[in-house]
C-alpha cells in the first residue's frame, strides 16, 4: 500500500502521525498578518521601517515556534479524534471571536494614533 506524504514528515515527538493543517494554518495566518499590517502599524508608532520589520519577523518565528511546539510536536492524535465536533466548532467560534478583537482593538489603536 502506497503511503502518503505526510506520514514520512510530520510526526510528533512518540513517532504518531499528526494532521498538519492547523500548524499550517495558524503559521500562514501568521506570517501573512506580520508582514502585511505590522510594519504600517509599527510606522504609526515612530519605529523604523526595517525594525520594525525585523520585530515582525521575529514574532512570526516566534508564533511559528509556538504553533509548531503545540500543534506537532506535543499533540496526542488520540485526544484529537476522541474530541466531538460540538467542542471542535466551540473552539474555533473562540478563536474566531478572539482574533476579531484583537483586530478591531488593534484598528482602534490605530484610528487613535492616526488622530492624535
Amino acid at each position: 500500500m502506497k503511503q502518503s506524504y505526510y506520514e514520512y514528515l510530520i510526526r510528533n515527538r512518540h513517532g504518531e502521525i499528526v494532521d498538519p493543517i492547523p500548524f499550517v494554518v495558524i503559521t500562514g495566518s501568521t506570517w501573512l498578518l506580520c508582514l502585511s499590517f505590522g510594519p504600517l502599524y509599527l510606522d504609526l508608532f515612530g519605529i523604523p521601517w526595517t525594525e520594525g520589520l525585523l520585530a515582525c519577523v521575529i514574532l512570526a518565528v516566534v508564533t511559528s515556534l509556538w504553533a509548531y511546539r503545540r500543534f506537532i510536536w506535543t499533540v496526542d492524535p488520540a485526544v484529537q479524534e476522541s474530541l466531538s465536533a460540538g467542542v471542535r466548532f466551540h473552539r474555533l467560534c473562540l478563536g474566531g471571536i478572539a482574533f476579531c478583537m484583537i483586530l478591531i482593538i488593534l484598528a482602534f489603536i490605530a484610528a487613535v494614533m492616526i488622530a492624535w
